[in-house]
């Protein structure tokens, strides 16, 4: 495993957010969705997630999530990914999202 310092950790920025919408990712490679989020005072970003095998469209609706917000925006297919949100892959490979213990502002930042 690599390490890294703590001014490295320091150039993540992680934050909170609320999914406000979820639509089907039909041009990605591997089965997606489409995720606006509200970050609160960092606005609105959309994010790219392949997150379908564990989570129906309607349950994400209003879920808190943990996102990086700081990395350049990512062409995927015809859509702009503008954060990455967060998960653990399980032992199937599926990919479980992490989320605040309670609900919190958006655009809190983790550290």
């Amino acid at each position: 495993m690599n390490t890294i310092s703590w001014e490295d950790f320091e150039k993540i920025d992680m934050r909170v957010g609320t999914i406000l919408e979820v639509q089907d990712f039909t041009k990605a490679k591997k089965p997606a969705y489409q995720l606006v989020i509200d970050f609160g005072n960092l606005g609105i970003k959309k994010s790219s997630a392949q997150i379908v095998n564990l989570y129906s469209k309607e349950e994400l609706i209003g879920k808190q999530i943990i996102a990086v917000v700081n990395f350049p925006p990512k062409q995927i297919a015809n859509f702009i990914s503008e954060c990455l949100v967060m998960g653990i892959y399980n032992e199937s490979n599926d990919v479980v999202l992490l989320q605040p213990e309670r609900k919190t502002e958006n655009g809190c930042k983790i550290g």
